[in-house]
């Protein structure tokens, strides 16, 4: 089945489309990548996005009209990337939209979340059947509903982790969007995944807030480069009680946002704005890396933006010692597609009656199907239930 996978992440600057062959074969899941696509958002609909951000008074009426204009964007996104990657074979879209708010009470326990993108305007635009509002399903019975990735992560860990004994330590897949979130398999098969912290968000609204929001994010770490890490700022920060809860656990701008960042700058008057950026660069990367020396990780395979941060990188693999770091790229997959693919695969499991998450990984009490169908021009294609896949297969 092709598949177009579409996502927005926390840093909602746009969205990612990826068309994937998917099929199964025996106990495989088999991804033939097609290509991908980044559309930016128009600057009006971004600036509208990003105010209905947390924090925010964004009303219910804001809300309903950016559901609509940005299922109708990505409505086009999908209908471009059925043209130009797939020749008109798509068959099927997943989407993820864009999340406004994930709610998660003060105990640490997911109550709800919300992703805005109506479905039926990509329905009506593309002609295709879609899956979409994927995490909510996982949040009913307990879990987290993020990350929501960890099933097609565990899956295609499963050779690395293959052969390995107790003690060799865990092979991890590591996301770095808005927020960085880590899926890990041990040896004896077990997973579990989580939100580490902030990815590229408080370095996003550090930015955002020194330029008037000219900029918005730290282009090639150049800001970084250019500053110093102020010790007593980063230890500050490293102070929060999310770092010490534990796994599995998510969070979101509802935390790590601009005004979060402002009452820390206030205890730190007169700082310049270089070394406030690089001292955020390396707290992203210094709470990476002690999520991985605490679950025993030998290996980080890195994916998302912030890979196209080299400053980031550097400090990731500096602070993460006794690991192996790199990216996704070299499975054949691009760093800033692979969350897109694997909603494409997550498409193909929940239309074909495969439970879309790990247990373990979300916190949940069991696996589920995933998400809302909302039917094409011609309703659902005819599938039929299959097993549960044990891997996951790049093809290129």
């Amino acid at each position: 089945m092709i598949v177009i996978g579409l996502i927005s992440g926390t840093s909602a600057d746009g969205i990612d489309a990826a068309v994937a062959d998917v099929s199964l074969e025996g106990d495989t899941i088999r991804l033939e990548p097609l290509g991908q696509r980044s559309v930016d958002y128009p600057g009006e609909l971004r600036d509208a996005l990003w105010d209905a951000l947390p924090p925010t008074d964004a009303g219910p009426e804001e809300l309903c009209r950016l559901d609509a204009l940005l299922g109708q964007a990505f409505g086009q996104a999908a209908t471009e990337a059925d043209a130009e990657l797939a020749g008109g074979r798509a068959e099927l879209v997943t989407s993820h939209g864009q999340t406004i708010h994930h709610w998660v009470d003060d105990a640490g326990t997911a109550r709800g979340t919300l992703q805005l993108g109506q479905p039926a305007w990509i329905a009506q635009a593309t002609g295709l059947p879609v899956v979409a509002d994927l995490r909510n399903r996982d949040i009913a019975v307990g879990g987290h509903g993020a990350p929501l990735v960890a099933y097609p992560d565990v899956l295609l860990l499963a050779d690395r982790a293959r052969g390995a004994v107790s003690g060799d330590g865990a092979h991890a897949l590591l996301n770095i969007g808005g927020i960085a979130n880590l899926t890990l398999r041990r040896a004896d098969g077990t997973a579990l995944a989580f939100d580490t912290g902030p990815g590229n968000a408080l370095m996003d609204a550090a930015v955002t807030d020194q330029t008037d929001g000219a900029e918005r994010i730290d282009w090639d770490g150049k800001r970084a480069h250019r500053g110093r890490v102020d010790p007593g700022l980063l230890e500050a920060l490293l102070r929060d009680p999310y770092y010490a809860q534990p796994a599995p656990k998510s969070t979101g701008k509802e935390l790590f946002h601009r005004d979060y960042l402002a009452g820390f700058l206030a205890d730190a008057p007169g700082l310049d704005g270089d070394d406030v950026v690089a001292t955020l660069t390396a707290l992203t990367a210094e709470t990476i890396a002690r999520a991985a020396g605490e679950h025993g990780v030998v290996e980080l395979i890195a994916s998302g933006g912030g890979t196209a941060n080299p400053v980031l990188m550097e400090e990731l693999r500096t602070r993460a010692t006794g690991v192996e770091v790199s990216t996704i790229d070299d499975q054949g997959i691009p760093s800033g597609a692979k969350e897109a693919y694997w909603f494409a695969v997550l498409g193909f499991c929940t239309l074909h009656g495969i439970p879309g998450t790990v247990a373990s990984c979300t916190g949940a009490n069991q696996a589920s199907l995933l998400g809302h169908l909302t039917p094409g021009a011609d309703g659902f294609p005819a599938t039929v239930r299959v097993e549960p896949p044990a891997g996951m297969r790049i093809v290129n």
